[in-house]
């Protein structure tokens, strides 16, 4: 068995997936936090050999004991909702689990580093720490002005884990922009699109709601970012890193890819924009600068268009196993 422990939080998330098969690919000892038994046995279901854990970042008592079992050489932080909307509806949770929750984790690792078994760790951030940013695209030296529940959160979150790296511990923010995959959940924009685009293609649907989309994202591929997020870790010393594309695109241009991928070119009259999906606050451009994450050696291996048609033809393989 490898000699590196690697502790999973959010291991039931588009992220911790793709990041507990890396890990396992890697040869490494892998357990995994779960929110709840039900995740634990999914997990041991897809990973056996993967061993699962039971607790919630809200609970420092939890955290610290399983941290001091486990013993983890290294810790990936990617627990928590990650909906920005929902933030909105539950902004006490969201600042206790997001912000408060990374620290619990950051104290239980400083516990067993100052003990003698130094821990290297991972905090999840997002560019929702920059809010609307003073300046486009963003890097890890932009001002953070966050306009949302989730990006005060994560904000937060953030700020401490500078506060363990000065104090001398390995830990590192991975400032994440929009990363997208087949395994994002269907309450999440870019997955709401292609699967409306499949399932209007197929007569399965009549319309697509959608809020505002003349925002732009900067969007990834999920397993590229995870694969960024382990070559963070192994850098000699902590650090944060933006990581992006460094191209911006609409949510209008993802639909009309989507849907151009189907064969529907005349997007618009499929498409309803409604009110009730609007944010109360919602940043324009969120574009980052990977340049710090290219000089280690990091670059995307899925583009836009790729991604948009990686995810159409997920959606369009399972409607079609099912009718």
């Amino acid at each position: 068995m490898s000699s590196q422990r690697h502790l999973v939080t959010g291991a039931n998330g588009q992220d911790g997936g793709y990041l507990v098969e890396r890990l396992l690919e890697a040869g490494h000892e892998v357990h995994a936090m779960c929110h709840n038994r039900d995740g634990v046995d999914r997990l041991s279901v897809e990973h056996p050999v993967v061993v699962g854990h039971v607790a919630d970042l809200a609970d420092s008592t939890a955290i610290g004991r399983l941290v001091a079992d486990v013993e983890p050489t290294h810790i990936y932080n990617l627990a928590g909702n990650t909906s920005v909307a929902r933030s909105w509806e539950f902004p006490a949770e969201t600042a206790d689990v997001l912000g408060l929750g990374p620290v619990r984790l950051f104290d239980a690792a400083w516990r067993q580093t100052s003990a003698g078994r130094p821990v290297r760790v991972v905090q999840a951030s997002s560019a929702e720490i920059f809010g609307d940013a003073v300046q486009v695209p963003q890097n890890e030296s932009t001002p953070r002005r966050a306009v949302t529940p989730y990006g005060a959160a994560k904000s937060f979150a953030h700020d401490m884990a500078a506060i363990y790296r000065e104090r001398g511990m390995h830990v590192s923010a991975a400032i994440l922009y929009n990363h997208e995959s087949p395994r994002r959940p269907a309450s999440f924009v870019a997955r709401k699109i292609v699967m409306g685009a499949a399932r209007i293609s197929l007569g399965l649907q009549d319309e697509l709601a959608l809020g505002n989309i003349d925002v732009f994202r900067d969007w990834g591929y999920a397993p590229d970012y995870v694969d960024a997020m382990i070559r963070i870790i192994e850098q000699p010393t902590g650090g944060d890193y933006v990581v992006a594309t460094g191209v911006a695109h609409s949510v209008r241009e993802f639909v009309a890819t989507a849907f151009g991928y189907v064969g529907i070119d005349d997007w618009e009259k499929f498409v309803r924009i409604d009110p009730a999906f609007y944010r109360p606050a919602d940043p324009q451009q969120l574009v980052g600068d990977p340049a710090r994450l290219r000089q280690i050696g990091w670059t995307p291996s899925v583009g836009f268009e790729a991604l948009v048609h990686i995810m159409v033809d997920a959606e369009m393989a399972a409607l079609r196993a099912k009718h």
